[in-house]
């Protein structure tokens, strides 16, 4: 079957359908990942938008249960030079094209990958339509006419409070669109891991007296999510705090800093970051389309610690007066390296050491 995607700047292509059918519209961004296309589908940041990736050949080694990083799929579509209609892995449960259709989601294959690619790092990221239907490409511009999600967050974010118990630190995870990976460093480092809704409030947080809190990644603007912003505020300096992908943007917001749109954003799993302090390079899982302003650090409370080689974008923040930091990039590293993991270690050290002397004080009272 025949599938066509449309550009809102009248770019075209047609190829053929894999997946589902119908029609879907979100903002077309590209991944340069050589393998990991199943965390990519199943990580909740990608609410909203249609992935394109630029290897060329996807759906190899099929899909299993155990590589999810979220229970659905939340992608608005997905683009390939050429889809494997028959996988071969010992691991593979079924294909790519198969999970599509049981999520709802379009697939387009057979288009000029390399050629879209160039485009939105030309002119940058874009809106399009995909498509199954029979319709002029006309009526498919007018489709475009509609305003741009905002409420990407409320969509992914867990709708209860959930628990995986321990006897370790209690982390309170925020989920503004976590990935399965944060979990599972926490976990795998002897932590209570409370998972609770993007809008949970401060006094609630309080309730459930966390040794620290993790501020997850998640999808779209961090200015759409003001009410977690305040909730930042309010936390620095009572625990420790670690915020990763849009958290790390929460962080800076309520530290006083801004954030900006950028013109294609990272997305991949061989990104370099520089950290600061050492010198040391690292290569980092990424998957963002804003940043924090570093022309808008100074003044505030913050100092920058890590820094994107390939733009020299703001990679990672540290308060300087309380236990708080932040990276732009996936530690968790779902699909990725696993360079960054010493991050975890760091915020259980925080943790431990922010806890001492309240068991001091308690000691002598």
């Amino acid at each position: 079957m025949e599938a066509r995607l449309l550009l809102e700047d009248g770019s075209r292509w047609v190829g053929t359908s894999f997946g589902a059918e119908g029609e879907t519209i979100g903002e077309v961004v590209f991944n340069t990942g050589m393998t990991g296309y199943q965390e990519v589908l199943t990580d909740p940041s990608y609410c909203g938008q249609i992935v394109t990736m630029t290897y060329p050949l996807i759906g190899n080694y099929g899909l299993n249960r155990y590589d999810m990083e979220a229970q659905q799929s939340f992608v608005h579509g997905f683009i390939v030079r050429e889809h494997a209609e028959l996988p071969s892995n010992w691991r593979s449960e079924q294909s790519v094209s198969n999970w599509l259709n049981e999520q709802g989601i379009l697939g387009i294959a057979g288009i000029d990958t390399r050629h879209l690619t160039r485009k939105i790092r030309l002119h940058g990221t874009m809106r399009g339509v995909l498509t199954t239907r029979p319709a002029a490409w006309e009526e498919l511009a007018e489709r475009l006419d509609v305003p741009p999600m905002r409420d990407q967050v409320a969509r992914v974010s867990t709708k209860s409070i959930y628990t995986l118990p321990s006897y370790g630190k209690r982390v309170v995870l925020m989920d503004f669109g976590a990935k399965y990976g944060l979990e599972r460093e926490l976990v795998k480092r002897g932590c209570e891991v409370v998972v609770v809704p993007h809008d949970t409030s401060i006094d609630e947080i309080r309730r459930l007296r966390p040794d620290g809190v993790l501020l997850s990644n998640g999808p779209g603007d961090p200015k759409d999510v003001p009410e977690a912003v305040k909730t930042v505020e309010s936390l620095l300096g009572e625990v420790p705090l670690f915020g990763i992908c849009l958290g790390h943007q929460l962080f800076a917001l309520a530290c006083g800093a801004d954030t900006e749109k950028m013109k294609f954003g990272h997305r991949g799993s061989n990104h370099p970051v520089k950290e600061l302090a050492s010198g040391r390079t690292y290569i980092t899982s990424q998957n963002h389309g804003y940043a924090v302003s570093v022309d808008s650090l100074p003044g505030t409370s913050l100092t920058m610690t890590h820094m994107a080689l390939n733009d020299g974008t703001c990679e990672g923040l540290a308060h300087v007066k309380y236990p708080a930091f932040s990276v732009q990039y996936h530690p968790e590293a779902s699909p990725g390296p696993h360079d960054s993991e010493y991050l975890f270690d760091r915020f259980i050290e925080m943790m431990e050491n922010h806890s001492r002397p309240n068991k001091e004080e308690k000691m002598h009272a």
